[in-house]
């Protein structure tokens, strides 16, 4: 396998907190597709090439607290999505449980940072237009979950 192969984006700088990201997608793709318990899925991804240029720690936190909560944030973005959870795309599905649980848990992140990193992830594994859907349901949820910061940012 090519360094090209590796990454769906390879000519992008990627931070740690950015490839922790991406890695973490990762695991909940895995997760939602095989059902795995969480700690395989974590041991599996940890094993993962370049995974030591990831913020370790940050993956951890991020896939954990996404599967932990995974009940509670579907039943967050139900009133912000169009379809059934079940009908999203894996992709979809796992990016908005990521954005969701950064928004919930990681106010230090602003809104639009959390926004933007979802989109990014769905441009790169994502369907043709997925990203368009994670901007807006992740754009609601914000105004939603962080209403202070959002119309402080004068968009609400």
């Amino acid at each position: 396998m090519t360094e090209k192969t590796i990454h769906a984006n390879p000519n992008k700088n990627r931070t740690p907190r950015h490839r922790a990201r991406e890695f973490a997608l990762q695991g909940l793709y895995q997760w939602l597709l095989n059902n795995e318990p969480a700690s395989t899925v974590v041991a599996n991804i940890r094993a993962a090439h370049g995974f030591d240029k990831a913020d370790g720690e940050y993956f951890t936190e991020l896939l954990n607290g996404a599967i932990a909560q995974s009940v509670e944030l579907r039943e967050t973005l139900t009133p912000t999505v169009d379809r059934p959870i079940a009908e999203l795309s894996p992709i979809e599905h796992a990016v908005l449980l990521m954005g969701a649980w950064e928004l919930k848990n990681k106010i230090e992140i602003p809104y639009r940072v959390v926004i933007n990193e979802a989109v990014e992830l769905a441009k790169s594994f994502g369907g043709i237009d997925g990203h368009k859907y994670v901007n807006g349901v992740l754009d609601r949820l914000a105004g939603r979950l962080r209403p202070d910061e959002a119309a402080a940012d004068g968009r609400r």
